[in-house]
C-alpha cells in the first residue's frame, strides 16, 4: 500500500510539472496530442496490466491448487479417522462378545470370591492405543461416581 501511495505521489508531482502538449505519431497520417502526463500514465498500464493480469492467474491456479489438496488431505484423514473406529468399534464387540455375562446375583449377601487368576484365566497381551475419546472418557467421573451412594446392608 506505501508503495503504491509512493508512486501516485510521485505521478501526481511529475504530472504538476510536466503538463506541456506533445504530438505523437501513431502512423504516417495519424497524429495524436496529448499531455505528457497521460502518455506516461498509458505507457505505464500498457506494461504493468500483462504483467498482472499473468500473476494473478498463477496466483488463482496455486490457490485451486492448495484447495483440492486440502480437500484430498481433509478427505484421506477421514476416513482414515472412520477405519480406525470401524477397527475400535470392532474390537469393543468381540471384547463384549468374548466376556461371558455374568448372572444375576440373587443371594443379597455374597460369598468371599477368590479372585486370583488361574493359568486359563491370564489377560492377553493387547496393543492399546490411545485415542482423544478414550481420554476424555477416562478423565471424566463415571455416573456412579458423581451420585452419593447408599449402604443397603443392614449394620448390626
Amino acid at each position: 500500500m506505501i508503495v503504491w501511495v509512493i508512486l501516485l505521489v510521485a505521478v501526481i508531482i511529475f504530472s504538476w510539472s510536466n503538463w506541456n502538449p506533445v504530438e505523437v505519431t501513431i502512423w504516417d497520417n495519424l497524429v495524436v496530442e496529448t499531455k505528457v502526463p497521460a502518455l506516461v500514465i498509458i505507457s505505464f498500464l500498457i506494461g504493468f496490466l500483462p504483467v498482472w493480469l499473468y500473476s494473478r492467474g498463477v496466483i488463482w491456479s496455486l490457490n485451486r491448487k492448495i484447495r483440492s489438496l486440502e480437500i484430498a488431505a481433509k478427505a484421506s484423514s477421514v476416513s482414515a479417522a472412520a477405519r480406525e473406529s470401524d477397527r475400535e468399534e470392532a474390537e469393543r464387540q468381540e471384547e463384549a462378545n468374548s466376556e461371558p455375562q455374568p448372572a444375576p446375583a440373587t443371594d443379597p449377601a455374597p460369598a468371599a470370591v477368590d479372585t486370583t487368576p488361574t493359568v486359563d484365566e491370564t489377560p492377553a497381551e493387547e496393543e492399546t492405543r490411545l485415542t482423544a475419546d478414550d481420554t476424555a472418557d477416562r478423565d471424566a467421573p463415571a455416573a456412579d461416581d458423581r451420585k452419593p451412594t447408599q449402604d443397603t446392608t443392614a449394620s448390626s
